[in-house]
């Protein structure tokens, strides 16, 4: 009998070559045998070692499965093996796999609800994101990637407000999927109770960015949602006269002006302004920011720039109010009263500059319409121009029917389109009614025709762009005068407001 070959025993070989008796080769991170017949290795995989251990003991303790090598599977050559056998076997063989342990996703939301975020997840980082940026390319990765990272970090207000214009956006999709229409309402009362919450505690570094960002998609809201208003008119519940906030009545079906879009926008404005000292160091919020066009307000003679028309007959107005007759109305549609009495030095100086700043933002806004410059009036308006709108005033309205007529530039995008058409006829309606008076209208027409023209405009060809000529302003050569120009953005503006209020003050109103 010839000698035994000497060979080199195994001693640290895995434990699956180990239960099947077989020479290990102690390859990492996976033997040979393992690799070869496809099942984990206890070198790559130390986990299975509990699970390895307990099938070599029921192995052992089995006196029909001594000396039996394992076979994890059938493979042609095995024939011979009868399938009881193989059955046996495999039953008492080690799983190739471990399932991992099971884990419920939510606790409290239900899978519909679930698919219903992410859904709404998809359409804004697809989608919507990109329908505020058309005026600033560059901010797209902003608002598309660092906003919803921001929002994943713990800030729920931000996470809320994200959902709630994506199912704005997605309801303008599909206008009677009510799950879509259920889902903007609540994503955005919860964004906006959070808000005031966090708001109520007060700003500091760690939530300037976020509460910056909610505010923004907040006025954004505020502004798509009156897209959804199916009639131009809002009417009444029954027939007769309805108090507003002044106590004024006013007739059942008068046009109700978007006092929400002025109160969100100017909540930006104020947390901008309140929170500056942390925003101003952040890349996040200055790259918003300078993507805006910068203001560039014109306060020379009225009669020089676009719509100075809308300033003749202040010098009579502002001496009305200093010095009121006994036959002047007490306020638009009141009837006449006893005298009035007369307004103070501050609030006829007020009232001034209140006109004259809202019609220098219209005439900047006039030459650069495409750059989104329209969107920057309700939020640089001053308190003073918003109370003269709720006041009815005669010139604050024709003020706002051009900012109206203006968005017509912005008419291809989903959020503003029809919006010129539907609020230029509403804010005219209020000419043509009692409210003013039968010579109102006459009176005030010359200074809406520009705006009712625009708003009523029809390309031959449905192109969205209105020629110069019907505009009023080249704005081609406006907008390419601005793209040549370097080195300006909207930093020092945002820094001469934070000097000129108090923070203390500037905390803002959560829209209605």
């Amino acid at each position: 009998m010839p000698p035994r070959r000497s060979h080199k025993k195994s001693r640290a070989g895995c434990r699956r070559c180990k239960s099947r008796k077989i020479k290990c080769d102690e390859v990492h991170p996976r033997c040979g045998n393992c690799v070869k017949h496809g099942v984990p290795c206890d070198f790559e995989h130390p986990e299975i070692i509990p699970e390895l251990q307990a099938a070599q003991a029921a192995s052992a303790s089995s006196p029909s499965s001594a000396g039996t090598p394992y076979t994890p599977a059938y493979s042609p050559g095995a024939e011979s093996v009868s399938n009881a056998s193989r059955t046996s076997r495999l039953q008492r063989a080690p799983p190739l796999c471990r399932s991992p342990p099971s884990q419920a996703l939510s606790t409290t939301t239900p899978a519909a609800h679930r698919m219903l975020e992410l859904r709404l997840m998809h359409q804004y980082t697809a989608m919507t994101c990109k329908t505020f940026t058309f005026t600033a390319p560059v901010t797209e990765d902003i608002w598309k990637i660092t906003v919803p990272g921001m929002a994943f970090s713990g800030s729920q207000h931000l996470t809320d407000a994200i959902l709630a214009v994506a199912a704005l956006h997605l309801r303008s999709q599909s206008p009677n999927d009510k799950e879509l229409v259920r889902a903007s309402h609540a994503y955005m009362a919860a964004s906006l109770a959070e808000y005031s919450a966090t708001l109520t505690k007060g700003i500091d570094s760690t939530n300037a960015e976020s509460l910056f960002l909610t505010a923004s998609l907040i006025a954004f809201q505020s502004t798509a949602t009156r897209v959804f208003i199916k009639d131009e008119l809002t009417l009444a519940q029954a027939t007769g006269n309805y108090p507003d906030k002044q106590g004024r009545y006013t007739a059942a079906g008068c046009y109700s002006i978007p006092f929400s879009w002025f109160h969100s926008f100017q909540g930006v404005k104020a947390v901008t302004a309140a929170s500056w000292q942390w925003l101003r160091n952040s890349p996040v919020v200055t790259e918003v920011i300078n993507s805006q066009a910068v203001l560039q307000l014109d306060f020379g003679p009225n009669r020089q720039t676009f719509f100075g028309h809308l300033m003749d007959g202040l010098d009579e107005e502002l001496e009305e109010m200093a010095n009121p007759s006994e036959s002047h109305p007490d306020s638009p549609g009141q009837p006449f009263q006893q005298r009035r009495a007369p307004a103070s030095p501050e609030l006829v100086k007020s009232t001034r500059q209140a006109y004259q700043h809202a019609v220098a933002v219209l005439n900047w806004a006039h030459k650069i319409p495409h750059k989104g410059a329209p969107l920057a009036f309700p939020a640089t308006v001053s308190k003073r121009y918003i109370e003269m709108l709720e006041e009815r005033r005669p010139r604050a309205l024709a003020i706002l029917a051009c900012f109206f007529a203006l968005l017509k530039s912005l008419d291809s995008v989903w959020w503003l389109h029809g919006m010129a058409r539907r609020e230029v006829l509403g804010v005219v309606s209020l000419f043509n009614s009692d409210f003013f008076g039968p010579d109102a209208y006459s009176k005030w027409w010359p200074h809406l025709e520009w705006a009712m023209r625009i708003a009523l405009y029809e390309t031959s060809d449905g192109s969205p762009t209105i020629p110069p000529e019907v505009w009023g302003a080249d704005w081609y050569a406006e907008e390419q005068a601005l793209e040549s120009q370097g080195g300006h953005n909207y930093y020092r503006h945002i820094e001469l407001l934070s000097q000129m209020t108090n923070p203390t003050r500037s905390i803002p109103v959560v829209p209605d």
